[in-house]
């Protein structure tokens, strides 16, 4: 007897076969119910249709991320779909869909989905089947979207990131209508669970915690096309971490945009320091990880979690983007200096050997040389372990794009090169106060430039190669560092560990 997906509870679809579910019926009202009803008209009907039409026994996909770890969890999302309903993944981008999840942080990343669809004009033109998608923060600016309707007409179906939920009902719509779909929300408080999701790594996986931001730091354009923050429910991030631990998952990143603001907008308000101790909890689960934190809301209850939670890695990713709290004002960054070193110095008493790393953008307009100095000063006393520096480039749509008196590139060109020897100084040093010690590395993958490794991380985010075999993959081992490489280490299991 087939199945009416409207009988199913949530947490019970995710478990159908597609192939037993009945498609003669209307499709349910009620999410995800409803997408696996277009997942399983997909699978039983359209898939092998288009697959038979084009000669083949199965059609190929192929999906290029762009950008944050959001998006790479949001493609882990669609390649769980786009399996779910027969395709096959390739890496070739003469595939049957290809689809790109864009970002759209820095313009230039625009610049390269065009030309790159250029490319792709000339695949489909050879295969007349091929479909092409486009979705992430780029589609939800409206001028690409209007650039796209009329300069790029070949492109199939087009989608932000507030419905990627609905994948699999899009890709119906194309192969019923044969026309552009274009499905774009402005905003959006609807978060839905349960939809499948192919994961990289067997061992471990990024974790939606919230959606969006509201911080609105004027050189961003995140806030404009990720919207508004929020929060998923802790039962159901619990809910699906507890499942992954269950499938061999053994550390977890939670992700959002600011996790630091994590339950505000929840009919229960529940802290991110809550919902780390409860995810501590959860046996089987060895590490925890996540990001991004905004300094401004990084409570003191935050520090002790971290400190308490003994599967909470030794790592904070702390922005700092100015060390001038002139230029952090501009930036409507809502911390100053102080209050900045403030946090630090709460870290690294509550936490002695916890990593640091950070973001810094160098040449924001109106940014003198007293205010890179004080950014350089602020390097000098946290001490970074590694640090991500960026020349400020202009984001149209943001306040800052508008700001008059924007630096001198030469300039700019000299305080960045500065910075970059200032931090990897200083990152060299941190590092090689470790060489000697024995530590707990994750197995992550056999290394690429040599087999007879292992490369795994520490607690502290940092990479080590060690001799090892393929089946140590995923497994926690304690490693001797024997030799700091600059950015990463050399090592071998320790005896009697």
């Amino acid at each position: 007897m087939k199945i009416d997906l409207r009988t199913i509870p949530d947490a019970e679809v995710s478990g159908i076969d597609l192939m037993d579910v009945d498609i003669t019926l209307p499709a349910p009202e009620a999410e995800p119910q409803r997408q696996y009803y277009f997942m399983a008209l997909l699978k039983q009907q359209l898939v092998p249709e288009r697959a038979k039409k084009n000669g083949k026994e199965f059609l190929t996909a192929c999906i290029t991320t762009f950008g944050c770890q959001m998006n790479a969890r949001d493609s882990e999302k669609l390649v769980g779909i786009l399996e779910k309903i027969g395709f096959v993944e390739e890496d070739s981008e003469e595939a049957d869909f290809v689809i790109y999840n864009t970002c759209t942080v820095r313009e230039n990343a625009n610049n390269k989905v065009y030309g790159r669809l250029g490319y792709l004009n000339g695949f489909q033109k050879k295969n007349p089947f091929m479909m092409i998608g486009l979705c992430g923060c780029m589609m939800q600016e409206p001028e690409v979207v209007e650039k796209l309707k009329t300069s790029y007409r070949y492109v199939d179906i087009i989608f932000g990131t507030h419905n990627i939920f609905k994948f699999a009902e899009l890709i119906v719509t194309r192969f019923e209508s044969q026309r552009m779909v274009i499905d774009i929300w402005k905003d959006t408080d609807k978060i839905v669970e349960n939809l499948p999701n192919d994961r990289k790594y067997s061992f471990k996986s990024g974790v939606n915690i919230m959606f969006g931001c509201n911080n609105f730091c004027s050189y961003c354009i995140v806030p404009y096309v990720r919207g508004r923050e929020r929060s998923r429910e802790p039962k159901a991030i619990i809910r699906e971490i507890e499942r992954l631990v269950a499938d061999g998952v053994v550390e977890v990143m939670l992700l959002g945009q600011n996790v630091n603001s994590y339950g505000k907008n929840l009919e229960q308000p529940v802290t991110f320091a809550e919902l780390l101790r409860k995810v501590n909890k959860i046996e089987g689960l060895k590490r925890i990880r996540f990001m991004t934190s905004h300094p401004k809301d990084l409570s003191d209850d935050l520090i002790l979690a971290m400190k308490e939670c003994d599967k909470v890695c030794k790592h904070m990713h702390l922005p700092l983007q100015s060390g001038s709290s002139r230029i952090l004002k501009i930036m409507n960054r809502h911390y100053d200096k102080e209050q900045y070193l403030t946090i630090v110095k709460k870290l690294r008493e509550a936490i002695p050997d916890i990593a640091l790393t950070t973001d810094i953008i160098v040449g924001f307009p109106g940014e003198t040389e007293e205010d890179f100095q004080e950014t350089l000063e602020v390097v000098k006393q946290v001490e970074y372990d590694s640090a991500f520096t960026f020349i400020y480039s202009k984001r149209t749509g943001t306040p800052a794009a508008a700001m008059e008196d924007q630096c001198d590139p030469a300039e700019v060109k000299r305080h960045f090169d500065l910075l970059l020897k200032e931090v990897q100084q200083i990152s060299a040093k941190k590092a090689m106060a470790l060489e000697g010690k024995v530590m707990e590395v994750l197995a992550e993958e056999q290394n690429t430039q040599d087999a007879s490794l292992i490369t795994g991380r520490l607690s502290n985010n940092s990479v080590v190669h060690f001799p090892g075999t393929p089946d140590m993959i995923g497994k926690l081992f304690m490693v001797k560092l024997t030799e700091c490489k600059g950015f990463y280490y050399l090592g071998e299991i320790a005896e009697n560990a």
